[in-house]
């Protein structure tokens, strides 16, 4: 059995860091889990968000894990974030998923959710 975190709050919301330490403390007790980004979550994906040094840099947060991170396509296009693949196909500026994100389908989440 595994347990889902489909995070759906923005970097600036105290629930996006709930999520994460969440997912933190799963993976200190080596409890098997997933994540999904989805809705303004996919923003914590966005490399060219800038954390004031007084802020907590959730994408650095959750590259630190070492886990898959997946996130939505379409909401993260949405929003701004993109690979470089789909900033070519879209004609998009640039390229600016964090590293260690991947943008997926729905088709992903409904998998985990099976």
């Amino acid at each position: 059995m595994s347990t889902l975190l489909l995070l759906t709050t923005g970097p600036n919301y105290p629930l996006s860091y709930h999520g994460y330490q969440l997912a933190y403390a799963l993976k200190q007790q080596q409890y098997p889990f997933e994540v999904f980004f989805y809705q303004d979550a996919v923003m914590i994906a966005n490399a060219a968000v800038w954390y004031p040094e007084d802020r907590l840099n959730l994408t650095s947060c959750w590259q630190q894990l070492n886990i898959s991170l997946p996130v939505c396509v379409s909401a993260a296009m949405q929003r701004g974030t993109t690979d470089q693949a789909n900033s070519t196909r879209h004609r998009l500026i640039g390229d600016t998923l964090a590293d260690g994100f991947s943008l997926v389908g729905l088709g992903q989440l409904h998998a985990s959710i099976e």
